[in-house]
């Protein structure tokens, strides 16, 4: 399944996994995370579980470093229709979350902040730092839009490309792109679990299709041709 010298079923396998695995982390970091249920003022919620606190930013920061790497995996069967859709998409979710996963750095801080002033201090020292225009636009404006924006554009591709249903299109956009812009919280939880059932259904998908199928997706030397035996003798 994981074979390093198998190129198509080494891809499969991990755009597979990684599809099930990334919308996952994501959401039992938003069911764990103190922040989700406490204090909106993470210097204080975070001080009443680090344990929590901590394992909710290790589980964020891997999920938005696998869900690009997922994506990207799923462009390969995004050949016929849907191609610049699925590259603008890929490209922005890439960037996106990337740049998201960096600013997790940003928890610690915060509870370190609060076991050390008061809550208003401890605002006011955060902003003071994390404000400041390098961090603003290296790492948050536009760049924190970018990430479920560029998920749901690949999910329309992959509609187009007849991979996913239409369903699996309304459970990213409605639930992971419609989850980073309400307040955080309670809410949160719902419509991040959603993309956890589409996400999942592609996932699984891809784990199930056979290596002839996978490699069929990959064009031919002879234009407008594709086929398994074609593309098998090269990377035998």
């Amino acid at each position: 399944m994981f074979k390093l010298n198998d190129s198509a079923g080494f891809r499969k396998s991990v755009t597979g996994v990684l599809l099930i695995l990334a919308p996952l982390l994501q959401f039992i970091a938003v069911l764990i995370d103190p922040g989700t249920w406490g204090d909106d003022r993470e210097s204080v919620s975070f001080g009443d579980n680090p344990a929590l606190a901590q394992t909710q930013s290790a589980l964020y920061h891997w999920a938005w470093i696998m869900l690009p790497v997922a994506i990207l995996g799923l462009l390969h069967l995004v050949r016929k229709r849907g191609v610049v859709l699925g590259h603008i998409g890929g490209a922005l979710s890439t960037a996106g979350f990337l740049a998201l996963s960096g600013l997790l750095m940003g928890d610690p801080v915060e509870w370190y902040l609060g076991q050390h002033y008061s809550p208003e201090q401890a605002a006011k020292i955060f902003d003071d730092m994390f404000n400041l225009p390098g961090v603003v636009f290296g790492f948050q404006m536009p760049w924190v839009f970018l990430g479920p924006l560029g998920a749901s554009l690949v999910m329309f591709a992959a509609r187009r490309a007849g991979i996913a249903p239409w369903w699996v299109v309304g459970t990213v956009v409605g639930g992971w792109l419609v989850g980073f812009f309400v307040e955080y919280g309670p809410a949160t939880v719902l419509l991040w679990g959603l993309p956890v059932a589409g996400f999942g259904y592609l996932g699984v998908k891809v784990l199930r299709m056979s290596r002839e199928e996978w490699i069929s997706n990959y064009p031919s030397a002879a234009p407008g041709v594709t086929t398994p035996d074609s593309y098998a003798k090269t990377t035998a």
